[in-house]
């Protein structure tokens, strides 16, 4: 038979394991004040030999029906860029699909005048070619507006654009494209 000072000490194990426990690394409190005080932690099940409850995972954002965010790579990082700025002063190139791909719209930012006035002259045909289609697009004329370009003398700092007439929808978007006006030639473009 147990003596009754070994029972009380092996009841209050037993009590002290039933209980919630409190981390060890929690500092004794030492303020002076009470309600600075933080309140001591508690674990919601008892660490049973140095096992720790499971810990809720946050939600992943891969998880069905989550949309990721919209990346867009740039398209003229590193040489092209410089490339475009220095020998044509222009940057921001793009090749777009509108007017429901029946025309390709190719947009650039001028940032040095004198070196784009080339892009802008009405008397430098213009023409997109698509390698993988085949074909050479051309600015259209329409009887009331003329061509489909914007040719006044560029200013630093403006956006310009032509159209490419898009018949039959043969260029399509991820297409990658040559544009060539004049002297001028930016290869590779993807239409977007």
């Amino acid at each position: 038979m147990p003596s009754s000072g070994g029972t009380s000490a092996l009841l209050a194990a037993i009590a002290l394991a039933a209980a919630p426990s409190t981390f060890a690394a929690d500092p004794p409190a030492t303020s002076a004040n009470p309600a600075q005080t933080p309140p001591a932690v508690t674990s919601a099940a008892p660490v049973v030999s140095g096992v720790a409850p499971p810990v809720k995972k946050a939600p992943d954002s891969r998880a069905a029906g989550a949309t990721p965010p919209h990346y867009r790579p740039d398209r003229f990082a590193g040489r092209a860029a410089k490339y475009y700025w220095t020998m044509w002063g222009i940057d921001s190139l793009s090749v777009k699909l509108v007017e429901s791909g029946e025309l390709v719209r190719f947009s650039y930012r001028v940032i040095d005048p004198a070196r784009a006035k080339v892009l802008n002259e009405k008397r430098n045909e213009a023409s997109l070619i698509d390698p993988k289609a085949g074909v050479s697009l051309v600015v259209p004329t329409l009887e009331k507006v003329g061509q489909l370009r914007q040719s006044p003398t560029p200013e630093a700092g403006r956006s310009y654009w032509m159209a490419f007439s898009n018949r039959g929808r043969v260029v399509k978007r991820g297409d990658r494209v040559d544009v060539v006006i004049g002297t001028f030639q930016a290869k590779n473009l993807v239409v977007d």
